[in-house]
């Protein structure tokens, strides 16, 4: 049955029992904690029918806790196992002579680590000189490589940890309310062991770096004409990433972040905004936690959430589920706990052929993971939920073969039900 606007969006806005410092009417106008109209508020949601998000409780209050955000192995493709279910073998081809020498080439260099994928690579470049691409095709192009290689290879050391990807306005002052908000988020994230991702610049991100720390921050900066400039805290680290593509910068935010905060920013945190929301709500991306945070008496996401409810929920742009992949708060504590409690017992996930696989950090009972088949059998195209061991083909991930498995085969849409199912396996009882 479709809920009401409210009783929709009130889990977006930090739930109905849990801290609603929030919510929308009908109309999706605001209304605060002093006037919630409690006739809507949501009725328990059991995604087409499952129980209500319980009160947020610390970690320890739940017999499967006690994952930790540092790993012992390492972090997971972010497209869910997408790109490592791709074929290795070369895609393109020069005819058996080219083909012959590239092989040799790449063998005499000394490329252990899958060779096919360099020689495609050297063939992909060899044929563009063939096809005589326009110089500016081909700077763009050799660019967009570089920074991807160069990226990848600073952050590789630090595969250890998880990390929040924090957006905000460059222009905002560092003393202003959002700032210090900003500021103790990153300090209480690294307190949790998570590093912190920012743009690199002043502002929300200069706060975000100067709470985090050094140590324990990488900084992604844009070159522009104007404005952007890297914050005092992370300019001359080798953790100080410059881009020239905003394409490439936001690719390397997605790829290497495990969770999102967003903090009230002009065109480009907008830009980033929708970018997470669009890859998750279509499957391009692994699913995060993602919180939108203000100053206490900001209204800035609530602005925002009228017009997604008056206008693009409305007319049908958009879907009830989608309001699963954020939360809307003004409160630190309840937007650290979104993120931690997010891997309380989930892991990852990866996709093997049509099977979804989800690596948890404690097996479920028997009636933990039936209850999880009661509540989401819409979510599955065929079989049901169960519960198991690494596939085979999960092989090129040693370090977290031991962890248990919850596998099924869903329907790929409605990916908001994806993140409610993830939700409720966080939720479920442990053997």
């Amino acid at each position: 049955m479709k809920q009401g606007a409210a009783a929709i969006f009130l889990r977006s806005l930090g739930g109905s029992s849990r801290s609603c410092q929030s919510g929308l009417d009908l109309d999706g106008n605001l209304m605060r904690p002093n006037r919630l109209n409690f006739r809507h508020r949501p009725k328990p949601w059991t995604g087409v029918g499952g129980a209500a998000d319980p009160p947020a409780l610390p970690a320890a209050n739940f017999t499967c806790a006690g994952h930790n955000s540092r790993y012992e192995f390492c972090v997971e493709d972010f497209t869910a196992g997408t790109i490592s279910s791709q074929p290795v073998r070369r895609q393109l081809t020069l005819g058996g002579k080219w083909d012959a020498r590239v092989r040799e080439l790449v063998r005499e260099f000394g490329a252990e680590h899958s060779p096919e994928l360099i020689e495609e690579m050297i063939v992909t470049a060899l044929r563009m000189a063939r096809e005589k691409m326009s110089v500016a095709d081909l700077k763009l192009i050799s660019r967009s490589m570089k920074e991807m290689r160069y990226a990848a290879k600073i952050v590789a050391s630090y595969q250890a940890f998880r990390k929040v990807g924090i957006f905000g306005s460059a222009r905002i002052a560092q003393d202003s309310p959002e700032a210090k908000v900003a500021e103790e988020f990153a300090r209480q994230m690294v307190a949790h062991n998570f590093m912190i991702i920012t743009g690199g610049g002043d502002g929300i991100m200069g706060a975000a770096q100067r709470g985090a720390g050094r140590d324990m921050s990488f900084g992604l900066n844009i070159r522009l004409p104007f404005e952007q400039r890297a914050n005092e805290t992370i300019e001359g680290d080798k953790k100080l990433i410059n881009f020239n593509y905003f394409f490439t910068r936001k690719l390397n935010f997605v790829k290497e972040t495990h969770a999102a905060a967003l903090f009230p920013g002009g065109f480009g945190t907008l830009d980033e905004s929708f970018e997470v929301l669009t890859l998750m709500q279509t499957g391009k991306a692994r699913i995060i936690p993602v919180v939108l945070l203000d100053k206490p008496d900001g209204d800035y996401w609530e602005t925002w959430m009228k017009f997604l409810t008056q206008h693009l929920y409305k007319i049908g742009f958009i879907s009830e589920d989608d309001f699963y992949f954020f939360k809307i708060t003004h409160d630190v504590e309840a937007a650290v706990k979104e993120i931690t409690g997010f891997y309380r017992i989930y892991h990852s996930a990866r996709w093997v052929g049509e099977k979804l696989v989800i690596r948890i950090a404690r097996a479920l009972s028997a009636a933990g993971v039936a209850e999880l088949n009661d509540k989401f059998a819409d979510v599955l195209r065929r079989g049901a939920i169960v519960q198991g061991k690494a596939l085979p083909q999960e092989r090129n991930e040693p370090e977290i073969l031991s962890l248990p498995r919850l596998v099924l085969t869903p329907h790929r849409r409605s990916f908001g039900r994806f993140r409610q199912l993830i939700d409720a396996i966080n939720r479920a009882e442990c053997r």
